[in-house]
């Protein structure tokens, strides 16, 4: 199942980045898009009352915990042993990728797939499998919201940058919309 991680409240974009227009379509659109190209089911995790009119929607359970609680929901909610998490501010991201996430995840039994670029680990777009979700429930309790810390002493699949490039997936793949300088940076690069 594919989740897009839609509930950040975009303080330093100024307006809410799913509904920006980038490259002739919102971000929410594109993300939904190539999640729904990926996997059988799609749900957003955010805000029913922005969302609804979208498509299936996901509230935190620990509102305002950032990331962590949207992965913890989505987590909660999903039937599925292995499960896509998307940020909606990552327009380079494609199917393929997407794709090549899930296939390295089924392949084996980590609990979290995630790729790595030479900016760090890319939680927020990574595979996580269902029981995560009682990591991530012991982090939020303990007031810890930081993805990756969460990760501590899982088993995790690595997919390193070298690994990456030779399936065709630059790091450029990656690169998120926080700012308006980001999403200047963005317009300036080709799909």
């Amino acid at each position: 199942m594919g989740f897009l991680l839609a509930g950040g409240k975009s303080s330093r974009m100024g307006e809410n980045k799913a509904f920006l227009d980038f490259g002739g379509q919102t971000l929410l659109a594109r993300g939904l898009v190539e999640l729904g190209s990926a996997c059988d089911r799609v749900a957003i995790v955010g805000d029913p009352a922005i969302f609804a009119s979208f498509g299936p929607v996901v509230e935190d359970v620990f509102a305002g915990c950032g990331p962590l609680a949207g992965i913890h929901a989505a987590l909660t909610h999903s039937s599925a042993e292995l499960n896509l998490m998307l940020a909606v501010d990552m327009p380079f991201v494609t199917r393929q990728l997407l794709s090549f996430l899930f296939d390295v995840a089924s392949k084996g039994d980590a609990v979290i797939t995630v790729p790595r670029t030479p900016r760090g680990l890319q939680p927020l777009c990574a595979v996580y499998r269902r029981d995560f979700a009682v990591v991530t429930e012991r982090s939020l309790k303990e007031g810890r919201y930081k993805v990756d810390a969460a990760f501590a002493g899982l088993q995790l699949r690595v997919i390193d940058e070298p690994e990456l490039v030779r399936s065709g997936f630059p790091e450029k793949s990656f690169f998120n919309l926080n700012t308006p300088q980001e999403r200047q940076d963005a317009e300036d690069l080709t799909f």
